[in-house]
């Protein structure tokens, strides 16, 4: 039988600086107006090395709902975009990113105004710059889709939008498989011809020649950071694990949207230096770690440290999760960086929520097999039908092809009133106890 018994995370040091990576970016973001720098608001994949490239600032919409609820400062966003008559079931970043724009939008009003309000300036909700123009590119996810159209129309459909077509990759085909056959090799196509359409909005939208060699040069420090994180995830196959899903989490910001340079090469190479130092001392993120754990479920933003805490306690190693090591340049492989444009298409097409479930269940065994996982833990997203879609079959099909076991929590990416501590308690409880059980009856049966 398991026991709640006190034990630390030892996060990654490394990552200590990654957090003013962020600030800085934010930092930026927040006074774009004010520099009359042109601003894209965007959602989905991450487009940022071609606003980079064109010389943009950019606001990922997700990531500023997550960076709110991270910080628990989402409430002021959630109850504009309620009173406005979004309802509490909608997708919760998209809920916090519209009323955000509510925000943002009466704050650029009284400014143009003269109207100097405190409290607004210091809502980090009302911040947000407001947009030139808004790009879309949202894969696996009809709410994703129409956010941007939403966002459009809340600013007085004045802004003008572009929106980036991700079709959904079934797996169906009978020559269809990860990162092969027809359905793969057309929708590649797809989208990187929309790509190049996209930047010749933007060149519309700036009145520049878009930058090239930039972006070619933004895709190499890309590949390089994306293959330098790969590795350091595949050492936590060691056992004990020397880093854990949560400081995966803590690393998504800066392969996801941060500016693409030689200091994004540098954090990550940084990361997995520590990483092999801990490997080589024989150093664990879980102190006396007994179990090890995949996450399947985007991030409970704030919520992040509890859980953390929570499985720590309980000496598990949660190690990977579909949400960490199945997107964000994750086969840098096809990135060409003479001619990145297809490979970047192809990125925008592996989103985790984008899949038929049998290329799901097949990375899913993968990982597990790979890191040698006991369980699972499902975050049923309340608000995220997408990520949850496959989740019970995924965990039917995981006990009887693997007889890994799992259990499932309540909550929600960006709305902490979804979430049910309790629940997963006496739920990750009982799990750590059969894994003990089976344990046990292997032991005997071996002997």
């Amino acid at each position: 039988m398991s026991s709640a018994t006190q034990s630390s995370v030892n996060r990654l040091k490394s990552n200590d600086a990654g957090r003013n990576m962020i600030s800085d970016y934010w930092d930026r973001i927040f006074t774009a107006n004010e520099r009359n720098a042109q601003v894209v608001w965007y959602n989905g994949a991450a487009l940022n090395p071609i606003f980079q490239a064109a010389g943009l600032e950019w606001a990922h919409g997700e990531a500023f709902a997550a960076r709110l609820s991270a910080q628990k400062l989402e409430k002021s966003a959630q109850l504009a975009a309620q009173e406005y008559g979004y309802v509490g079931e909608l997708c919760s970043y998209a809920r916090t990113h519209l009323g955000t724009a509510l925000l943002a939008r009466q704050a650029r009003e009284k400014f143009d105004k003269g109207i100097v309000d405190n409290a607004d300036r210091d809502d980090l909700a009302s911040r947000l710059p407001m947009p030139n123009f808004i790009v879309n590119c949202y894969a696996g996810c009809s709410t994703g889709q129409q956010w941007d159209d939403m966002t459009h129309r809340l600013l007085g459909k004045d802004t003008p939008i572009f929106n980036v077509s991700l079709p959904f990759l079934w797996g169906n085909g009978a020559d269809a498989g990860y990162l092969k056959g027809k359905e793969w090799e057309e929708a590649s196509d797809y989208v990187a011809d929309q790509l190049y359409k996209l930047i010749d909005f933007i060149e519309a939208q700036t009145g520049r020649p878009f930058d090239w060699e930039a972006l070619r040069e933004a895709m190499t420090y890309i590949k390089q950071a994306a293959e330098i994180r790969r590795e350091a995830m595949a050492m936590c196959a060691n056992m004990p694990a020397p880093a854990t899903f949560w400081d995966w989490i803590a690393s998504v910001a800066h392969i996801n949207f941060l500016p693409a340079g030689p200091e994004l090469v540098e954090y990550f190479s940084k990361i997995r230096e520590e990483v092999a130092q801990r490997i080589a001392n024989g150093e664990s993120a879980i102190k006396d770690e007994k179990y090890r754990l995949y996450f399947d479920g985007i991030m409970n933003w704030n919520k992040l440290g509890t859980l953390a805490k929570l499985f720590a306690e309980r000496k598990v190693a949660v190690v990977a999760g579909r949400y960490t090591h199945k997107p964000f340049w994750q086969e840098p492989q096809l990135i060409d960086t003479d001619d990145p444009i297809r490979g970047m298409a192809q990125h925008y097409l592996l989103c985790p929520t984008n899949h038929g479930f049998q290329t799901i269940k097949n990375f899913t065994k993968n990982d597990c097999e790979f890191y040698g996982l006991d369980g699972i833990v499902f975050h049923s997203t309340r608000t995220c039908r997408a990520f949850t879609g496959p989740q019970q079959m995924l965990a039917r099909a995981m006990k009887k092809e693997m007889g890994i076991p799992s259990i499932f929590f309540e909550g929600d990416v960006a709305d902490e009133s979804f979430y049910k501590g309790e629940l997963l308690e006496s739920r990750l409880e009982a799990m750590l106890e059969a894994i003990d059980v089976r344990r046990s009856r292997n032991f005997i049966a071996s002997n």
